[in-house]
Protein backbone atom coordinates (compact mmCIF):
# COMPACT_ATOMS: atom_id res chain seq x y z
CA UNK A 1 0.00 0.00 0.00
CA UNK A 2 1.12 3.55 -0.54
CA UNK A 3 -0.14 4.78 2.81
CA UNK A 4 0.68 1.99 5.25
CA UNK A 5 2.11 -1.49 5.74
CA UNK A 6 0.21 -4.58 4.60
CA UNK A 7 -3.38 -4.81 3.43
CA UNK A 8 -6.10 -2.48 4.72
CA UNK A 9 -7.60 -4.02 7.84
CA UNK A 10 -11.19 -3.58 6.74
CA UNK A 11 -12.32 -3.83 3.11
CA UNK A 12 -15.96 -4.85 3.68
CA UNK A 13 -15.71 -7.41 0.88
CA UNK A 14 -14.89 -4.75 -1.71
CA UNK A 15 -12.26 -5.24 -4.44
CA UNK A 16 -8.87 -3.83 -3.53
CA UNK A 17 -5.57 -2.84 -5.06
CA UNK A 18 -2.42 -3.09 -2.97
CA UNK A 19 1.10 -2.23 -4.05
CA UNK A 20 3.48 -3.82 -1.57
CA UNK A 21 7.16 -2.91 -1.57
CA UNK A 22 9.09 -6.02 -0.56
CA UNK A 23 12.63 -5.96 0.77
CA UNK A 24 14.34 -7.38 -2.29
CA UNK A 25 18.08 -7.47 -2.94
CA UNK A 26 18.63 -3.76 -2.44
CA UNK A 27 17.93 -4.07 1.27
CA UNK A 28 21.15 -5.99 1.78
CA UNK A 29 22.61 -2.50 2.23
CA UNK A 30 25.81 -1.05 0.87
CA UNK A 31 27.89 -2.17 3.83
CA UNK A 32 28.72 -5.79 4.61
CA UNK A 33 28.37 -5.46 8.37
CA UNK A 34 24.74 -5.10 9.37
CA UNK A 35 22.39 -6.12 12.13
CA UNK A 36 20.23 -7.91 9.60
CA UNK A 37 23.11 -10.14 8.47
CA UNK A 38 24.43 -10.93 11.94
CA UNK A 39 21.18 -11.24 13.89
CA UNK A 40 17.97 -11.15 11.89
CA UNK A 41 18.92 -13.24 8.83
CA UNK A 42 20.04 -16.36 10.72
CA UNK A 43 16.81 -16.29 12.74
CA UNK A 44 14.63 -15.80 9.66
CA UNK A 45 16.41 -18.13 7.23
CA UNK A 46 18.10 -20.67 9.46
CA UNK A 47 21.18 -21.01 7.27
CA UNK A 48 23.01 -18.36 5.27
CA UNK A 49 24.51 -18.59 1.80
CA UNK A 50 28.16 -19.67 1.82
CA UNK A 51 30.16 -16.92 0.03
CA UNK A 52 32.64 -19.48 -1.32
CA UNK A 53 29.84 -21.24 -3.20
CA UNK A 54 28.64 -18.05 -4.90
CA UNK A 55 28.90 -17.99 -8.69
CA UNK A 56 29.94 -14.53 -9.88
CA UNK A 57 29.91 -13.08 -13.38
CA UNK A 58 33.48 -13.49 -14.70
CA UNK A 59 34.09 -9.76 -14.80
CA UNK A 60 33.99 -9.57 -11.00
CA UNK A 61 36.97 -10.82 -8.95
CA UNK A 62 36.46 -13.61 -6.42
CA UNK A 63 37.40 -11.25 -3.64
CA UNK A 64 36.01 -11.89 -0.12
CA UNK A 65 34.18 -8.55 -0.09
CA UNK A 66 32.51 -9.15 -3.47
CA UNK A 67 31.62 -12.74 -2.59
CA UNK A 68 30.11 -11.81 0.78
CA UNK A 69 28.04 -9.03 -0.76
CA UNK A 70 26.67 -11.37 -3.43
CA UNK A 71 25.84 -13.92 -0.74
CA UNK A 72 24.00 -11.21 1.19
CA UNK A 73 22.05 -10.39 -1.96
CA UNK A 74 20.99 -14.02 -2.42
CA UNK A 75 19.88 -14.22 1.20
CA UNK A 76 17.80 -11.07 0.76
CA UNK A 77 16.12 -12.72 -2.21
CA UNK A 78 15.42 -15.75 -0.02
CA UNK A 79 13.90 -13.43 2.59
CA UNK A 80 11.73 -11.83 -0.07
CA UNK A 81 10.42 -15.29 -0.99
CA UNK A 82 9.32 -15.66 2.64
CA UNK A 83 7.49 -12.35 2.44
CA UNK A 84 5.68 -13.53 -0.69
CA UNK A 85 4.69 -16.68 1.17
CA UNK A 86 3.29 -14.62 4.03
CA UNK A 87 1.19 -12.55 1.63
CA UNK A 88 -0.21 -15.67 -0.03
CA UNK A 89 -0.93 -17.21 3.38
CA UNK A 90 -2.82 -14.06 4.42
CA UNK A 91 -4.98 -14.12 1.29
CA UNK A 92 -5.62 -17.82 1.71
CA UNK A 93 -6.62 -17.40 5.35
CA UNK A 94 -9.18 -14.72 4.53
CA UNK A 95 -10.52 -16.71 1.56
CA UNK A 96 -9.59 -14.29 -1.23
CA UNK A 97 -6.52 -15.99 -2.71
CA UNK A 98 -8.31 -17.70 -5.61
CA UNK A 99 -9.94 -14.46 -6.73
CA UNK A 100 -6.86 -12.25 -6.31
CA UNK A 101 -4.37 -11.51 -9.07
CA UNK A 102 -0.79 -11.33 -7.84
CA UNK A 103 1.94 -9.74 -9.95
CA UNK A 104 5.48 -10.08 -8.59
CA UNK A 105 8.24 -8.22 -10.39
CA UNK A 106 11.58 -6.54 -9.77
CA UNK A 107 12.42 -2.99 -10.74
CA UNK A 108 16.07 -3.63 -11.65
CA UNK A 109 18.87 -6.13 -11.34
CA UNK A 110 21.45 -6.33 -8.58
CA UNK A 111 22.95 -2.99 -7.53
CA UNK A 112 26.50 -3.66 -8.67
CA UNK A 113 29.11 -2.17 -10.99
CA UNK A 114 27.46 -3.38 -14.22
CA UNK A 115 24.02 -3.99 -12.74
CA UNK A 116 21.49 -1.45 -11.55
CA UNK A 117 21.57 1.82 -13.54
CA UNK A 118 23.05 0.09 -16.61
CA UNK A 119 21.47 -1.68 -19.57
CA UNK A 120 23.49 -4.89 -19.50
CA UNK A 121 21.33 -7.89 -18.63
CA UNK A 122 22.69 -7.76 -15.09
CA UNK A 123 20.78 -4.50 -14.72
CA UNK A 124 17.61 -5.05 -16.78
CA UNK A 125 16.87 -8.79 -16.55
CA UNK A 126 14.28 -8.98 -13.77
CA UNK A 127 11.74 -11.53 -12.48
CA UNK A 128 8.04 -11.53 -13.37
CA UNK A 129 5.52 -13.95 -11.89
CA UNK A 130 1.75 -13.60 -12.36
CA UNK A 131 -0.81 -15.71 -10.49
CA UNK A 132 -4.56 -15.51 -10.48
CA UNK A 133 -7.89 -16.67 -11.90
CA UNK A 134 -7.71 -17.53 -15.59
CA UNK A 135 -3.91 -17.73 -15.60
CA UNK A 136 -2.50 -21.19 -16.26
CA UNK A 137 -0.51 -22.51 -13.31
CA UNK A 138 3.09 -23.51 -13.91
CA UNK A 139 3.29 -22.03 -17.40
CA UNK A 140 6.65 -20.52 -18.26
CA UNK A 141 7.08 -17.99 -21.06
CA UNK A 142 10.39 -16.95 -22.53
CA UNK A 143 9.30 -14.02 -24.70
CA UNK A 144 10.59 -10.51 -24.08
CA UNK A 145 8.50 -7.91 -22.28
CA UNK A 146 9.07 -4.43 -20.85
CA UNK A 147 8.10 -2.90 -17.52
CA UNK A 148 5.65 -0.57 -19.27
CA UNK A 149 3.65 -3.63 -20.32
CA UNK A 150 2.60 -4.18 -16.72
CA UNK A 151 0.44 -1.05 -16.72
CA UNK A 152 -1.62 -2.21 -19.71
CA UNK A 153 -1.75 -5.78 -18.41
CA UNK A 154 -2.96 -4.63 -14.98
CA UNK A 155 -5.72 -2.48 -16.49
CA UNK A 156 -6.90 -5.35 -18.66
CA UNK A 157 -6.91 -7.80 -15.75
CA UNK A 158 -9.05 -5.34 -13.77
CA UNK A 159 -11.52 -5.12 -16.64
CA UNK A 160 -10.57 -1.57 -17.60
CA UNK A 161 -9.95 -0.38 -21.14
CA UNK A 162 -6.33 0.09 -22.17
CA UNK A 163 -5.91 3.58 -23.71
CA UNK A 164 -4.70 3.59 -27.31
CA UNK A 165 -1.95 6.06 -26.43
CA UNK A 166 -0.42 3.70 -23.89
CA UNK A 167 2.89 2.27 -25.16
CA UNK A 168 2.69 -0.90 -23.09
CA UNK A 169 0.81 -4.02 -24.20
CA UNK A 170 -1.48 -6.45 -22.42
CA UNK A 171 0.81 -9.47 -22.47
CA UNK A 172 -2.03 -11.80 -21.42
CA UNK A 173 -4.40 -10.78 -24.21
CA UNK A 174 -5.59 -13.54 -26.54
CA UNK A 175 -4.41 -11.58 -29.58
CA UNK A 176 -1.09 -10.52 -28.02
CA UNK A 177 1.86 -10.94 -30.36
CA UNK A 178 5.17 -11.56 -28.64
CA UNK A 179 7.73 -8.80 -29.09
CA UNK A 180 10.82 -9.54 -31.11
CA UNK A 181 12.71 -6.74 -29.35
CA UNK A 182 12.61 -4.65 -26.18
CA UNK A 183 14.31 -1.37 -25.33
CA UNK A 184 16.14 0.05 -22.33
CA UNK A 185 17.54 3.42 -21.31
CA UNK A 186 19.72 5.07 -18.70
CA UNK A 187 20.07 8.80 -18.10
CA UNK A 188 21.35 10.88 -15.21
CA UNK A 189 21.48 8.93 -11.96
CA UNK A 190 21.99 11.12 -8.92
CA UNK A 191 24.70 13.61 -9.76
CA UNK A 192 26.15 11.44 -12.53
CA UNK A 193 25.46 12.47 -16.13
CA UNK A 194 25.00 9.75 -18.72
CA UNK A 195 22.83 8.72 -21.66
CA UNK A 196 22.66 5.10 -22.77
CA UNK A 197 20.08 3.46 -25.02
CA UNK A 198 19.73 -0.20 -25.94
CA UNK A 199 17.68 -2.62 -28.01
CA UNK A 200 17.63 -6.31 -27.14
CA UNK A 201 16.28 -9.18 -29.19
CA UNK A 202 16.21 -12.76 -27.99
CA UNK A 203 19.75 -13.29 -29.28
CA UNK A 204 21.43 -9.91 -29.66
CA UNK A 205 21.81 -6.61 -27.86
CA UNK A 206 22.90 -3.26 -29.25
CA UNK A 207 23.96 -0.48 -26.87
CA UNK A 208 24.58 3.15 -27.79
CA UNK A 209 26.72 5.22 -25.41
CA UNK A 210 26.13 8.91 -26.02
CA UNK A 211 28.99 9.92 -23.71
CA UNK A 212 31.65 7.43 -24.88
CA UNK A 213 34.54 9.55 -23.65
CA UNK A 214 33.48 8.98 -20.05
CA UNK A 215 34.22 5.80 -18.07
CA UNK A 216 31.56 3.26 -17.18
CA UNK A 217 32.10 3.84 -13.47
CA UNK A 218 31.78 7.58 -13.37
CA UNK A 219 31.91 9.04 -9.85
CA UNK A 220 28.58 8.65 -8.05
CA UNK A 221 27.95 9.00 -4.35
CA UNK A 222 25.16 6.40 -4.45
CA UNK A 223 27.39 3.53 -5.57
CA UNK A 224 30.80 4.74 -4.43
CA UNK A 225 29.74 4.45 -0.79
CA UNK A 226 29.04 0.72 -1.18
CA UNK A 227 31.68 -1.72 0.05
CA UNK A 228 31.73 -3.49 -3.30
CA UNK A 229 32.62 -0.36 -5.28
CA UNK A 230 35.14 0.74 -2.68
CA UNK A 231 36.78 -2.68 -2.93
CA UNK A 232 36.73 -2.75 -6.74
CA UNK A 233 38.43 0.65 -6.88
CA UNK A 234 41.01 -0.56 -4.35
CA UNK A 235 41.79 -3.62 -6.48
CA UNK A 236 42.01 -1.41 -9.56
CA UNK A 237 44.48 0.91 -7.86
CA UNK A 238 46.51 -2.08 -6.65
CA UNK A 239 46.65 -3.52 -10.17
CA UNK A 240 45.29 -6.92 -9.10
CA UNK A 241 42.29 -7.12 -11.46
CA UNK A 242 42.74 -9.24 -14.57
CA UNK A 243 42.75 -7.75 -18.06
CA UNK A 244 39.07 -8.47 -18.74
CA UNK A 245 37.96 -6.93 -15.43
CA UNK A 246 40.07 -3.84 -16.06
CA UNK A 247 38.69 -3.44 -19.59
CA UNK A 248 35.04 -3.88 -18.70
CA UNK A 249 34.99 -1.98 -15.41
CA UNK A 250 37.76 0.61 -15.50
CA UNK A 251 38.46 1.54 -19.10
CA UNK A 252 38.80 5.35 -19.19
CA UNK A 253 36.30 5.50 -22.07
CA UNK A 254 33.60 3.36 -23.62
CA UNK A 255 32.85 2.32 -27.18
CA UNK A 256 30.15 4.48 -28.72
CA UNK A 257 28.49 1.27 -29.87
CA UNK A 258 28.33 -2.17 -28.31
CA UNK A 259 26.95 -5.30 -29.93
CA UNK A 260 26.63 -8.65 -28.18
CA UNK A 261 25.56 -12.18 -29.08
CA UNK A 262 23.66 -13.07 -25.90
CA UNK A 263 23.52 -16.78 -26.70
CA UNK A 264 27.27 -17.13 -27.19
CA UNK A 265 28.23 -14.41 -24.71
CA UNK A 266 25.59 -14.16 -21.95
CA UNK A 267 27.79 -11.91 -19.79
CA UNK A 268 28.20 -9.35 -22.61
CA UNK A 269 31.98 -9.35 -22.58
CA UNK A 270 32.86 -9.52 -26.30
CA UNK A 271 31.88 -6.38 -28.20
CA UNK A 272 31.18 -7.32 -31.83
CA UNK A 273 30.51 -3.76 -33.00
CA UNK A 274 33.94 -3.41 -34.59
CA UNK A 275 33.89 -6.80 -36.30
CA UNK A 276 33.27 -6.46 -40.09
CA UNK A 277 31.52 -9.84 -40.05
CA UNK A 278 28.72 -8.27 -38.02
CA UNK A 279 28.47 -4.98 -39.93
CA UNK A 280 25.05 -5.78 -41.40
CA UNK A 281 23.62 -6.80 -38.01
CA UNK A 282 25.15 -3.70 -36.41
CA UNK A 283 23.50 -1.45 -38.99
CA UNK A 284 20.12 -3.12 -38.54
CA UNK A 285 20.22 -2.89 -34.74
CA UNK A 286 21.43 0.72 -34.90
CA UNK A 287 18.54 1.64 -37.22
CA UNK A 288 16.05 -0.15 -35.00
CA UNK A 289 17.17 1.75 -31.92
CA UNK A 290 17.09 5.04 -33.84
CA UNK A 291 13.54 4.35 -35.00
CA UNK A 292 12.42 3.63 -31.43
CA UNK A 293 14.07 6.80 -30.13
CA UNK A 294 12.27 8.84 -32.76
CA UNK A 295 8.90 7.20 -32.20
CA UNK A 296 9.14 7.49 -28.41
CA UNK A 297 10.20 11.14 -28.72
CA UNK A 298 13.43 10.57 -26.83
CA UNK A 299 14.35 13.97 -25.34
CA UNK A 300 18.06 13.25 -25.01
CA UNK A 301 20.04 14.33 -21.94
CA UNK A 302 18.86 17.16 -19.75
CA UNK A 303 20.30 20.58 -20.50
CA UNK A 304 23.22 22.02 -18.47
CA UNK A 305 20.77 24.58 -17.11
CA UNK A 306 18.34 21.96 -15.84
CA UNK A 307 21.22 19.91 -14.44
CA UNK A 308 22.39 22.96 -12.46
CA UNK A 309 18.92 23.41 -10.97
CA UNK A 310 18.60 19.72 -10.10
CA UNK A 311 22.05 19.61 -8.54
CA UNK A 312 21.42 22.66 -6.42
CA UNK A 313 18.74 20.57 -4.73
CA UNK A 314 20.95 17.46 -4.55
CA UNK A 315 23.72 19.42 -2.85
CA UNK A 316 21.46 21.29 -0.45
CA UNK A 317 19.66 18.16 0.80
CA UNK A 318 23.01 16.68 1.89
CA UNK A 319 24.27 19.69 3.84
CA UNK A 320 23.70 17.95 7.17
CA UNK A 321 26.22 15.24 6.28
CA UNK A 322 29.58 16.97 5.66
CA UNK A 323 31.17 13.89 4.06
CA UNK A 324 28.32 13.27 1.61
CA UNK A 325 27.93 17.00 0.95
CA UNK A 326 31.59 17.29 0.00
CA UNK A 327 31.53 14.24 -2.28
CA UNK A 328 28.33 15.18 -4.10
CA UNK A 329 29.59 18.75 -4.59
CA UNK A 330 32.87 17.45 -6.03
CA UNK A 331 31.02 15.12 -8.40
CA UNK A 332 28.74 17.92 -9.59
CA UNK A 333 31.73 20.16 -10.24
CA UNK A 334 33.41 17.37 -12.23
CA UNK A 335 30.29 16.70 -14.33
CA UNK A 336 29.88 20.41 -15.01
CA UNK A 337 33.48 20.67 -16.15
CA UNK A 338 33.19 17.61 -18.37
CA UNK A 339 30.06 19.06 -19.94
CA UNK A 340 32.03 22.17 -20.97
CA UNK A 341 35.12 20.27 -22.11
CA UNK A 342 33.37 17.33 -23.79
CA UNK A 343 29.76 18.25 -24.55
CA UNK A 344 27.03 15.92 -25.75
CA UNK A 345 27.44 15.18 -29.46
CA UNK A 346 24.66 12.90 -30.73
CA UNK A 347 26.04 12.76 -34.26
CA UNK A 348 29.21 10.92 -33.20
CA UNK A 349 29.08 7.18 -33.96
CA UNK A 350 31.90 4.69 -33.64
CA UNK A 351 35.09 4.84 -31.64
Amino acid sequence: MYDGPGFPKSRDGKPFFAQLQLHGGKYRGGLLKSKWRSEEAPKALGTLTDPEKVVLPPYYPRDPVILQDWANYLDRVRYTEREVGEIIATLEKEGTLDETIIILFGDNGISHARGKQFVYDEGIYTPLIIRGPGIAAGKVREDLIEHIDLAATSLALAGAAVPEWMQGDDILAEDYKAKDAVFAARDRCGETVDMIRAVRTKRHKYIRNFFPDRPLLQPTNYKDTKDILIRLRELHQAGTLNAVQERLLFSPRRSAEELYDIEADPHEMVNLAGDPKHAELLGAMRARLGKWMKESKDPGPESPELYAIEMEFQISKNRRDPKVFKKVKENVELMTRWQKERPYRPEVIGD
